[in-house]
């Protein structure tokens, strides 16, 4: 199944809603996994990004259709890439 990284952003809405209710990100965790995304890891990172999420997903309609529901709420801003093993790449190029 095609893998992608989402960066995101929370905006002030989204800080504040973590802030006052940290298991937020556990239950959106499991929203995606309902829409067909699955996390497979994610961090908290420090810099220009809030979180980082390495993430599976079916297609990337699949992804774009999560992504833009999360967008819809105003509590984040992603950016989301597909993202190819090493490996994988390796053996195309050979």
């Amino acid at each position: 199944m095609p893998k992608y990284v989402v960066i995101s952003n929370l905006t002030d809405e989204g800080a504040k809603t973590l802030k006052n209710r940290p298991s937020r990100v556990k239950e959106v965790n499991q929203e995606l996994e309902n829409m067909g995304v699955k996390v497979l890891e994610q961090y908290m990172v420090l810099g220009s990004f809030d979180f980082l999420n390495i993430v599976e997903a079916e297609d990337d309609a699949t992804i774009a259709k999560a992504m833009m529901e999360l967008a819809s709420r105003g509590t984040i801003r992603t950016q989301t890439m597909p993202i190819i093993p090493v490996d994988e790449f390796l053996e195309k190029l050979g």
